[in-house]
């Protein structure tokens, strides 16, 4: 469990500094509260906590005085959810923000309160939404697209793997949006002639049984997103390093902790937009009357310095296409 007091000082130059002039004197007759369910852990999910907070407090929602945020991490074990969920009920939360992996369950346990999704693969596919443009029920949120970007990052494996020939696909196969991703990655995948094998997760112990098993056989691995990679992503990296794997996915956070490539939305910015989807239903709008949010830019992200332990020299042409090169 985070409380306020962990943030304070990850807010850059403390959250006073962030408070709009308005808002220092805003004095609301009754304290909000949102319910933020962490499908991982919180140092996992730091900078997109920050990213959520830093817009509340823009937008004139001050914990501590007119807000209060009750964090809570599942640290990639999907059974939490439920007990969450059930904690978040007891509260009587005005809202809940969380991601993808938990709407369900969430919205099972609730159909009257509030629920914000910062970040989702196909919500219309897996059933969280009933359509992009009028949600309805008590569900909204933000898109993050990873299906219908696919056949994108397989196109860019190839690019970064001349003579690609073998690819590997780890994928948390209890959760519906993997399993979509990882189908979209297989059919481009076959459409461009490549071997696939498929690595399928459920729990963190299966982490290292798939990589021992896919040594030797695969050239490299695309990643599908998911709490439960996100909860274990250091340790998936690293291992795809002893394998001599590049690694492709589409959240930049893989790449921080060591992966080698990412080409997907930015995920701050969908946090940031996600706290205006929160702002808005705290203002009494309907959350099923609220647009599900899509990105529009797409952002390609280089670790050299990964590329280098694997042996790969990355073309400049390609450097000079991404929107941002980790030394």
């Amino acid at each position: 469990m985070i409380r306020r007091r962990d943030f304070i000082t990850l807010l850059v130059g403390g959250a006073a500094a962030a408070w709009p002039v308005a808002a220092r004197g805003q004095q609301s007759a009754k304290m909000r509260t949102i319910g933020f369910l962490g499908n991982a852990t919180f140092s996992a999910w730091r900078g997109w906590v920050v990213a959520f907070v830093q817009r509340l407090n823009e937008l004139g929602w001050i914990e501590g005085r007119n807000v209060a945020i009750e964090y809570r991490w599942a640290e990639g074990r999907p059974e939490r959810y439920v007990e969450i969920a059930a904690e978040f009920l007891r509260l009587n939360v005005d809202v809940i923000i969380t991601t993808g992996p938990s709407v369900l369950t969430v919205k099972q346990a609730t159909s009257i309160i509030p629920i914000v999704f910062a970040t989702a693969n196909d919500p219309v596919g897996t059933g969280m939404v009933a359509s992009l443009a009028r949600p309805g029920g008590n569900v909204t949120g933000t898109s993050v697209q990873n299906t219908e970007t696919a056949s994108k990052r397989v196109e860019l494996l190839r690019e970064f793997v001349p003579g690609l020939r073998r690819l590997a696909i780890l994928a948390n196969s209890g959760y519906p949006a993997a399993a979509l991703e990882m189908g979209e990655v297989l059919t481009a995948a076959k459409a461009l002639g490549l071997e696939v094998a498929t690595l399928e997760i459920r729990r963190a112990e299966d982490v290292g049984p798939v990589f021992e098993r896919i040594k030797g056989k695969a050239e490299a691995l695309h990643i599908c997103t998911d709490s439960l990679v996100y909860a274990n992503w250091s340790r998936i990296n690293n291992l795809a390093l002893d394998a001599r794997l590049p690694t492709m996915n589409g959240a930049r956070e893989y790449v921080d902790a060591g992966g080698f490539v990412s080409y997907g939305p930015n995920f701050p910015n969908l946090w940031r937009r996600a706290a205006e989807l929160v702002d808005k239903i705290l203002r009494g709008t309907k959350p099923g009357d609220i647009p599900i949010e899509q990105p529009t830019k797409f952002d390609l992200i280089i670790n050299v310095k990964t590329a280098k332990l694997l042996g790969l020299d990355v073309p400049p042409m390609l450097l000079a296409r991404a929107d941002e090169v980790i030394e």
